[in-house]
C-alpha cells in the first residue's frame, strides 16, 4: 500500500480531456462517508470516455456519444463531481467527471485497494469474515464491487461533489490525488466494451502495472473481431 503525499483534488486538475487526466487518477484515493461509514479506496484501475463533441474523435463507447440526455446529464456538468450509472439494472458504477462544464467527460473507477473501511465494505459486499488474501484482493475489483464498496448508489448520488466534499443525500465523497502521479501506468482497450470502442482503437482502460486488484480484461460484444479486422 502507498504512504505517498495526497492532496484534494481541484476542478482545474479535473478540467482536461478524460483521457488525459485518467492516468493521473491511479494512486489517488476516492474517500467517502456513507451512513456514518468511512471507507477510503485507493485507485488502481480506470477508463476514460468522451461524449459527443469532445476531443479529437468519436467515442462510441460513451453514454454521452450521442449528446446529454437525462441518464448522463451529469457528465456535462462541472468537474469533479461523480456521474453514478446503474449497469445491468444492478451494479452502481462510479465516474469522475473531466472537462470543462458543457463538455463531457468521464472516468469509470474500475478498481481499487481498500485503504480503510475493510469492515464495513465486507458488509455491503455480504463478505464472509475473516477475509481471505483472496477475498480482500477482491471487495473492490471490478466497477460495481467498486461503486458497491464505496457506498454510492445510483440514483441518488448522481451528482455528488468530490472537489468540495459536500454533504449530498446523506453522503460524502472527496478526491484525493497524488502529489507525484505513478510513473508505472499500462494501458490498453476498455474491458467489455462493443465494437471498435473496445479494441486497441481506444486504448483508454489505465491501471497500475502489476497490482493484483487490477480486474482481467474481457472483450465485449464484437470488439475481438473488430480488433482483428483492423490489425
Amino acid at each position: 500500500m502507498s504512504s505517498d503525499p495526497l492532496h484534494r483534488a481541484t476542478r482545474a486538475e479535473l478540467s482536461g480531456l478524460a483521457v488525459d487526466v485518467a492516468p493521473l487518477l491511479l494512486g489517488a484515493e476516492l474517500r467517502t462517508v456513507v451512513a456514518g461509514s468511512e471507507v477510503r479506496i485507493r485507485l488502481t484501475e480506470v477508463e476514460a470516455y468522451h461524449g459527443h463533441g469532445t476531443g479529437t474523435r468519436a467515442d462510441p463507447g460513451s453514454h454521452a456519444r450521442m449528446g446529454r440526455t437525462a441518464r448522463n446529464a451529469t457528465m456535462w456538468g462541472e468537474p469533479g463531481h461523480l456521474y453514478v450509472y446503474l449497469s445491468h439494472g444492478i451494479h452502481s458504477c462510479v465516474n469522475v467527471v473531466c472537462g470543462p462544464e458543457g463538455q463531457a467527460g468521464g472516468i469509470l473507477m474500475r478498481a481499487g485497494e481498500i485503504v480503510s473501511g475493510v469492515d464495513a465494505v465486507a458488509v455491503r459486499r455480504g463478505a464472509k469474515t475473516p477475509l481471505t488474501k483472496t477475498a480482500l484482493r477482491d471487495l473492490a475489483r471490478g466497477p460495481g464491487r467498486f461503486g458497491q464498496a464505496v457506498g454510492l448508489r445510483h440514483p441518488i448520488h448522481d451528482g455528488i461533489d468530490a472537489v468540495t466534499g459536500e454533504e449530498f443525500e446523506g453522503a460524502r465523497a472527496e478526491l484525493w490525488l497524488r502529489d507525484e502521479p505513478i510513473t508505472d501506468v499500462a494501458t490498453g482497450p476498455r474491458v467489455g466494451v462493443a465494437g471498435i470502442a473496445g479494441t486497441a482503437a481506444f486504448p483508454w482502460r489505465f491501471w497500475i502495472a502489476g497490482d493484483p486488484t487490477v480486474s482481467p480484461f474481457r472483450w465485449g460484444r464484437g470488439a475481438q473481431t473488430e480488433s482483428l479486422d483492423h490489425a
